[in-house]
């Protein structure tokens, strides 16, 4: 079944809640706060292209992982793991919701250096305390349990293979859009062109058709045009679009196992995708990029990404590529972590930002946590204020160093 198609001229002239992008984040959002008991108010989406194609929910490669090495990040994603397992009992236990699988085959990060050991160990012992199965491995390990990898320059790795890997996150997105809809959500196909912004709250935003609708709390989720949403209501946040690339291929000599989602020191990653196999990498030019720049650099298969892939794992040498595609990510160049919370500068504008990457896994706990905010004022499950906005201002970065 297709949702509803979406009209373009909002039922209401007032809403409690706006949030600006209807993509995973904003769909997390109207969800958890539709599906908690203690909110009771009008809540309106506004999506600028309701067909999602070029949104980095649509072109993820729908991964999740506990190899952080920070620790709010492991939080994080323990609950979408957590989360993923049990969606259907999360959503209230209906049985027309479906299963959503999660593939764990998990991450391999690969040293090449003893630094980058030193990092993998300091990541380790963090994620280990938050109750991870990460698990070190000398090169003699990972030979053993994956003899496919050539591992000459390789000084030690790092695995979890315990909800760590692949997931439908999809099917989390339809259902959230749904079912928030049938709770008396609002989507709409439009856009915001401005708000109103009187002293330190927002009061109403205008959208593309001319009208103005006035609103309690406003939650920018509106991805890799994050900045452009801020700076409406006052506010500069260090959000850009960058390329990201994916390449599916077929091996003429497949492997005889699932191939953990492996990072290899080149910066290329690649795994198992059922059949055939996923990888990817940024461009080694990495500038921000235009919102619709979503062109191919066909060289970067054959110059970089193969290369790399096919030294690392010798029986990859005969592929096939199948497909190429292109993904952005709303990259905060500040520290490349997410940024939610209320702006200080205006505490009824939500920011929900700048994941750089790490978002589908994260749109569980970042919906619940906008759910908290906005009819608590604080947050009352896990604490998401290490990710808070004025981190920036303060200048001091949460440094992760697990960033792919």
């Amino acid at each position: 079944m297709n949702p509803p198609v979406m009209n373009s001229v909002p039922k209401h002239a007032s809403y409690d809640v706006v949030i600006i992008g209807g993509a995973m984040m904003g769909s997390a959002s109207a969800w958890f706060l539709a599906d908690n008991d203690d909110f009771n108010g009008r809540v309106l989406v506004v999506e600028r292209d309701p067909t999602y194609a070029f949104a980095a929910t649509s072109l993820t490669n729908s991964c999740i992982r506990q190899q952080f090495s920070t620790e709010i990040n492991i939080r994080i994603s323990q609950f979408g793991a957590g989360y993923i397992r049990n969606f259907r009992q999360y959503m209230g236990g209906d049985p027309d919701i479906p299963e959503v699988p999660l593939l764990s085959f998990g991450y391999m990060y690969l040293a090449a250096t003893e630094a980058m050991t030193d990092v993998l160990r300091e990541g380790q012992a963090i994620q280990a305390a938050c109750g991870a199965g990460t698990v070190m491995m000398t090169p003699r390990e990972i030979a053993a349990a994956y003899p496919f990898y050539n591992l000459e320059d390789i000084v030690a790795g790092s695995h979890n293979p315990v909800d760590e890997g692949y997931f439908e996150g999809s099917t989390m997105f339809d259902w959230w859009r749904r079912k928030a809809r049938s709770r008396g959500v609002e989507f709409i196909a439009n856009e915001v062109t401005a708000m109103t912004r009187n002293a330190d709250r927002l009061e109403s935003v205008t959208l593309a058709t001319g009208e103005t609708v006035a609103a309690g709390t406003v939650v920018n989720a509106s991805g890799t045009r994050g900045a452009l949403t801020a700076r409406m209501a006052g506010i500069e946040i260090p959000i850009e679009p960058r390329r990201r690339y994916t390449f599916v291929f077929d091996a003429a000599e497949p492997l005889d196992r699932a191939l953990p989602l492996t990072i290899d020191p080149s910066g290329v990653h690649v795994r198992s995708d059922g059949l055939y196999y996923l990888a990817g990498c940024p461009p080694d030019d990495d500038p921000a990029v235009e919102f619709d720049d979503f062109e191919i650099d066909h060289d970067l298969w054959q110059n970089k990404a193969w290369p790399a892939i096919a030294a690392r794992i010798p029986r990859f040498e005969r592929v096939k590529l199948i497909n190429t595609w292109i993904g952005h990510y709303d990259y905060n160049t500040f520290d490349q972590n997410a940024i939610i919370g209320p702006a200080e500068e205006v505490p009824n504008f939500i920011l929900l930002n700048g994941f750089s990457g790490h978002g589908f896994q994260q749109s569980p706990a970042m919906g619940r946590g906008v759910s908290e905010l906005i009819t608590y004022g604080a947050y009352r499950t896990l604490d998401l204020r290490p990710l808070r906005f004025s981190r920036i201002a303060n200048d001091a970065p949460l440094l992760e160093k697990a960033i792919i």
